[in-house]
């Protein structure tokens, strides 16, 4: 989310436009498993351009609201654990599927509840609230948070623990704001993880023998 429709339109291409070179650097990369996590900011960017279009709509209850609503919801809650999960250390997979069953699980709540009831977008001054009479909101949170932010922090790699906490400070912050109606701040936020999320993909792309430098043994 972001405080107007340029700003959301203007982030969320910036934000796009980093997540296509994250995955061509994957890609390129000796770690394909890397693709999907570097894919992240394609969907970030892609969700922050359909929030431009609800900004223009005046909210409601259009094709916008609801794409906005299906990315926000029932994807990335699916898409961070498996995009994880594809990343980690053998040794961290095991214990990533927790994570990942709670997103399976968060995610069929949340579609089920799409399919089954309207969602609402509504101008707020410099904020978009969106309203969904989701059913135990709690329990909900809950596993939306174990899927994406336990997922990182569960990862095994510090590079991706670190983005964990990361995401969950910034995310708590903009919730803050965005709770009291002052100003939407997710954009600003998510171009900033898109970024930090491109330079651990750099990380990862280069051959060891780089990533160790030239002072260490064997280089």
């Amino acid at each position: 989310m972001c405080w107007s429709e340029t700003a959301d339109l203007v982030a969320g291409t910036g934000i796009a436009v980093v997540g296509v070179a994250s995955v061509t650097r994957a890609a390129r990369g000796a770690r394909p498993g890397d693709v999907p996590l570097a894919a992240l900011p394609i969907l970030l960017g892609a969700h922050q351009i359909i929030e431009s279009q609800v900004w223009r709509g005046g909210g409601g209850t259009g094709p916008a609201t609801v794409a906005w609503t299906v990315i926000a919801l029932p994807l990335l809650p699916l898409w961070m654990p498996a995009a994880v999960l594809c990343a980690a250390p053998p040794n961290a997979r095991r214990r990533l599927l927790i994570p990942l069953a709670a997103g399976i699980a968060t995610a069929a709540a949340l579609s089920y509840s799409l399919a089954t009831r309207t969602v609402t977008a509504e101008i707020r001054g410099h904020t978009v609230g969106y309203a969904f009479g989701l059913p135990q909101p709690e329990l909900i949170v809950a596993g939306y948070l174990l899927a994406t932010i336990g997922s990182l922090l569960l990862s095994g790699d510090r590079g991706l623990a670190l983005f964990g906490v990361l995401v969950a400070v910034g995310a708590g912050v903009c919730a803050v704001l965005w709770r009291r109606e002052y100003v939407s701040t997710w954009c600003a936020f998510a171009a900033v993880c898109s970024v930090v999320l491109y330079f651990w993909v750099r990380r990862r792309s280069r051959p060891a023998r780089e990533r160790s430098g030239p002072g260490s043994p064997g280089a």
